[in-house]
Parts: structure tokens; C-alpha cells; sequence
């Protein structure tokens, strides 16, 4: 029986990204080990405040915790962008972690501000909407 958060396809997400984050930083020479160790956990915090935001039962508790996972993916954004620039061993290639990203962000922020955006996911609503129900 799974908790309510692994059922929610942004968590299942944000685990394949951390994956690929861990994936590119054992692989690769990064100059930087500070970049590195942020890089490493602000990626695993994106997943860990989805699953306790997910648990909370205050609404506002709810948002919180995924606004924070969602500035932690924004943090992991900017960390890529700077891997890209000051690393020799980011290929463009590696443009499929970001684009990977972006949909978590997305999510999370469809999450945070459910009426924001009156556009719904073919399964039946946001993905805030299924976590309530």
C-alpha cells in the first residue's frame, strides 16, 4: 500500500530527477565541490517537501511545503546553469535534466496557486486538486 505521495506523479518526478542529479554529479568532474553538494541537496529537497507538504492537513501547511520544494527546484535551475557555464564536462545534452525541471516547477506551481490557472491535466484535474480528494 503506497502513502499518498508516491501516488502523485510530480513526486514520482522529482525522484527521477534526483537520480539524474546524482547520475551527473558521480560521472562528471565538477571543478566545484560546493556547487556539487548544493546541487545534491537541493535536488533531494525538492522530494522530501512534496512528501511532507503532501502530509499535512492545514491547506496552508500543504502550500508551504511545496513552495518550498518549488524554490528548491528553481535553486537546482540556477545551480545547472552555472554547472553549464564554468564545466567542461556539461554537455548540451544534459538539457534533458532541465527540461525535466521545468515540469516539476510547473507542477508545483500549479500545486501552489491551484486557481491560478483554470487549465486542466487530462486525468481529471491538478495535481493539488487529487491530493485533497
Amino acid at each position: 500500500m503506497p502513502f499518498d505521495h508516491e501516488k502523485l506523479d510530480v513526486y514520482r518526478l522529482s525522484l527521477d530527477f534526483v537520480s539524474q542529479v546524482t547520475h551527473l554529479c558521480d560521472d562528471r568532474t565538477i571543478p566545484n565541490r560546493h556547487i556539487k553538494d548544493q546541487l545534491s541537496r537541493a535536488s533531494l529537497s525538492i522530494p522530501l517537501n512534496i512528501a511532507e507538504g503532501n502530509g499535512k492537513r492545514s491547506l496552508q501547511d500543504r502550500r508551504r511545503f511545496f513552495e518550498i520544494a518549488r524554490g528548491s527546484a528553481m535553486e537546482c535551475a540556477a545551480l545547472l546553469d552555472v554547472l553549464h557555464r564554468f564545466s567542461s564536462g556539461f554537455r548540451e545534452s544534459d538539457g534533458e535534466i532541465k527540461t525535466l525541471l521545468l515540469r516539476i516547477v510547473s507542477m508545483l506551481t500549479r500545486m501552489v496557486n491551484p486557481g491560478g490557472s483554470r487549465r486542466r491535466e487530462a486525468e481529471g484535474g491538478s495535481e493539488f486538486e487529487r491530493c485533497q480528494e
